[in-house]
């Protein structure tokens, strides 16, 4: 697999890993505290237990391979999420891929927070809603929007949310009695984040947005 800027990295397609029991926790699960009082987030949340937690943590972390979830849009870029683990230099880096041009965009990194533009929560519905025909990456509309959940830089979600991301995590693997509150604490983390401005000009539409338009080319 090659992807320009990792010409040297030893990347490795991801999606097998999806499945794994303690995938998701590893994935999700340093977005659920933080908050004070809050009760510390557990593998269970997800539907895992420690033990699967650790020992997947090593081959999702692990330097001697990056793996990449690939996620093609139907109508527009893909976006690829790429494990990168340097030694002292772990996070996981979105990319935007656009049909004929050779290098792709960043849209951030989480490293313990997000670090970069972000998405909104209707652009990654959207992305998460609109898998490409072919035949590689992620399909799955729960898991695509669960892998790019990091990406969410958006402090004006609709009521719906919650209801959606509780939905997703079901499907992943989470009970769905202590679902609900998981995806809540989700929510509340990553859209406790300094305020998105939405006259940023949008890595998706290529051009600049104002008020409440959003992106046409999704």
């Amino acid at each position: 697999m090659l992807i320009e800027g990792y010409d040297h990295a030893p990347l490795v397609a991801g999606e097998r890993l999806l499945s794994r029991p303690g995938f998701w926790s590893n994935h999700l699960m340093a977005m659920c505290g933080g908050e004070p009082g809050a009760p510390r987030p557990v593998p269970e949340w997800f539907g895992d237990d420690g033990a699967d937690v650790d020992a997947l943590s090593e081959t999702l972390f692990g330097s001697g391979q990056w793996p990449v979830f690939r996620l093609p849009f139907a109508d527009g870029p893909g976006v690829v999420a790429v494990y990168r683990n340097r030694v002292g230099d772990h996070g996981i880096d979105y990319l935007l891929v656009q049909p004929g041009r050779s290098t792709p965009r960043s849209l951030g990194s989480w490293e313990e927070d997000l670090s970069g533009t972000g998405l909104t929560w209707h652009e990654l519905l959207r992305i998460a809603d609109g898998p490409s025909l072919s035949p590689e990456g992620v399909k799955d509309p729960a898991a695509r929007l669960l892998l790019l959940l990091p990406l969410l830089s958006d402090p004006d979600v609709p009521r719906a949310a919650p209801a959606r991301l509780r939905t997703a995590l079901v499907s992943a693997g989470a009970p769905q009695d202590t679902a609900g509150g998981t995806a809540a604490r989700l929510l509340a983390h990553l859209t406790g984040r300094p305020g998105h401005d939405r006259t940023w000009a949008s890595p998706l539409s290529g051009s600049r947005r104002t008020g409440n338009e959003l992106p046409t080319e999704l």
